[in-house]
């Protein structure tokens, strides 16, 4: 299967902005199932100064805006050839140790919720079941509700809300994967939907390491194991680290950001 990608975000700055930087992760990752055919990204309003992988192997942009702008274009599209790995994307690979995603972060910190979720888990036959299990469950504590969070939330705020995004979902799988055992990573991707083209966000999902499988993906929020719809991004110990666009503006007042994504089948 073949995808074509167009993620494209604007800013506005009601004054000129004197001085920003940001980094960008957009460009999904080369695996043995997704292959980039082709992947550009172009800046409008600023320039790019630098391009690097970094210790969980992202491809980032370094982005710093002119001077004086009012106005930030980024666009990135491309084409991903995927084929199908039912989940397993495989032996763990890049700079980071495995051990490195056993690590709790602030938004991945166990807590009442995530003592309770684990306490009322079904025993499994193994590792896999178990985290099959483990997402069933959270897939079932946790609403999926657009809106329904906010972007600081930590694990233990979704499951005492009951609600959440996809975000909110994947922190709370790691939460409970580390705690039972598990290396286990935040990743951002593009996902082709069934029913839509257009989207206003990058998807979120979990991977955990499986003795024998190495990492396999576990989608929360759509109750699965992600397949060739799923274009990987960028991986990290939670959504700091996977986020498209991290950074800094000094100056420009309020600002107004439109993100646009489309993915479809070529």
């Amino acid at each position: 299967m073949k995808l074509t990608i167009s993620h494209v975000t604007r800013y506005r700055f009601e004054a000129p902005v004197p001085y920003g930087l940001q980094q960008l992760r957009k460009t999904p990752k080369a695996t043995r199932h997704q292959t980039i055919e082709e992947w550009k990204t172009v800046v409008e309003g600023g320039r790019i100064d630098l391009e690097y992988d970094d210790h969980h192997n992202n491809h980032v942009h370094l982005v710093r805006f002119e001077k004086g702008t009012q106005e930030l274009l980024i666009r990135c599209e491309g084409l991903v050839s995927m084929v199908e790995g039912h989940g397993v994307v495989g032996p763990h690979r890049g700079p980071a140790p495995l051990w490195l995603y056993s690590h709790e972060t602030e938004r991945t910190k166990p807590g009442p919720g995530v003592r309770a979720l684990l306490k009322d888990l079904e025993p499994a036959e193994n590792d896999l079941a178990r985290l099959h299990g483990l997402m069933a469950a959270i897939h079932a504590a946790v609403a999926y509700e657009v809106g329904a969070s906010e972007s600081d939330w930590t694990a233990e705020d979704a499951l005492s809300a009951g609600r959440g995004v996809c975000q909110d979902h994947t922190h709370v799988f790691l939460a409970a994967a580390r705690r039972l055992g598990y290396p286990a990573r935040y990743v951002s991707g593009y996902l082709m939907l069934d029913d839509r083209v257009e989207q206003d966000a990058m998807h979120a999902w979990a991977e955990a390491h499986v003795d024998g499988l190495g990492w396999v993906g576990f989608d929360v929020s759509n109750g699965m194991s992600p397949d060739q719809r799923y274009v990987r991004v960028a991986t990290g110990l939670d959504y700091r680290d996977a986020a498209p666009v991290t950074g800094a503006v000094f100056g420009g007042a309020a600002e107004a950001l439109d993100v646009q994504i489309a993915v479809a089948q070529q």
